[in-house]
């Protein structure tokens, strides 16, 4: 493939990365519009832990937030985590995203303190998580040059998984990284890294030829 029209597919390919997350950031904006318009209160269908009533909690939290600073704080890191998740990982990004989406909001029901627990930080901790280890276990140029990335910019994250403050949800941030590192593993021989022709080194070429042994000592007369 030429580099004109691989350049042409990788544009594709990123602009069709956007949309997941985009729609997702509009989904929680017009729950928090919705919900300051007419005077709300959807903090009462975030995940409190061990109600059976309170279930469907384990659905409802991502798009709940206590206030637009919240809601600001999560938009960004959803943007740029998702984009990247949905442009390298095309294949399993949405059933990654689903299992962090329950299991962690699962967890969090199963063993979290009593409190009710909402945001979407969980899931930007499960997918940076993801992102991280994936680069890792890949070792591919293109997977750890973004699990750089990811660290620098959201390294402080780690400290979100501690109970620094009782008004942070850690067991959402713990729980959702602990469930995408494990996506990291379960999905490791999805999405194979694949090179352009125009893109390849000199030595991948070389990797691809056979050895040769050359054990006949004529050979060398």
């Amino acid at each position: 493939m030429s580099k004109e029209s691989s350049m042409t597919e990788e544009k594709k390919k990123f602009i069709k990365s956007i949309i997941p997350p985009a729609i997702f950031i509009v989904m929680i904006w017009f729950v928090k519009i919705l919900e300051t318009m007419f005077g709300f209160d959807f903090v009462k269908f975030g995940v409190y832990p061990r109600d059976v009533t309170n279930l469907f909690g384990i659905f409802s939290f991502p798009f709940i937030h206590a206030n637009f600073d919240h809601l600001i704080s999560n938009t960004f890191p959803i943007l740029f985590l998702g984009v990247g998740l949905y442009y390298f990982y095309p294949k399993s990004a949405t059933k990654v995203v689903g299992i962090i989406y329950i299991v962690s909001g699962s967890l969090v029901w199963l063993f979290a303190r009593p409190s009710f627990h909402i945001g979407a930080s969980g899931m930007i901790y499960g997918v940076a998580a993801f992102l991280f280890f994936s680069g890792i276990i890949r070792r591919d140029t293109r997977a750890i040059t973004l699990a750089l990335l990811v660290t620098f910019i959201y390294g402080g994250m780690v400290w979100g998984v501690l109970p620094t403050d009782t008004r942070i949800s850690w067991e959402g941030h713990l729980f959702g990284g602990l469930t995408g590192i494990a996506c990291a593993f379960i999905f490791r021989k999805s999405d194979p890294y694949f090179k352009y022709e125009w893109q390849k080194e000199p030595d991948d070429e070389d990797d691809k030829k056979p050895e040769i042994s050359y054990d006949n000592p004529e050979f060398f007369n």
